[in-house]
C-alpha cells in the first residue's frame, strides 16, 4: 500500500529539484524517492570505527580485500622519477 507525503519546499529548492528530475526522466516523485534511498543506503553503509574492535575489524577486511604483496616503494619512486625525467628529454 502506498501512502502520500507531502514536502514543503521553498521555491528555489523546488525548481532544482524538478529540473534535475527532468535531467534523469523522472518525476519530481521519483527523484524524491531515489534521494531518499541513496541517503539511507549511504547511511547504512557508512560505520563509524569508535573503538579498537572496530577498527581492527575494518583493517582485517581491507586487508583481506587485497591480493598480492605491496610493491617496493624505493622501486616505485625510481619508476616516477624515470618517467618525468624521460618525459622532459628532447
Amino acid at each position: 500500500m502506498s501512502i502520500r507525503v507531502q514536502v514543503i519546499l521553498d521555491e528555489a529548492e523546488a525548481t532544482r529539484f524538478r529540473s534535475q528530475a527532468r535531467k534523469e526522466s523522472k518525476s519530481l516523485s521519483a527523484w524524491l524517492r531515489d534521494a531518499g534511498r541513496k541517503m539511507l543506503s549511504a547511511k547504512l553503509q557508512s560505520r563509524p570505527l569508535t573503538d579498537p574492535a572496530s577498527l581492527w575489524t575494518f583493517f582485517q577486511e581491507c586487508k583481506d580485500r587485497e591480493q598480492g604483496s605491496e610493491q617496493d616503494w624505493e622501486q616505485q619512486k625510481r619508476l616516477i622519477i624515470e618517467g618525468f625525467q624521460a618525459a622532459n628529454r628532447p
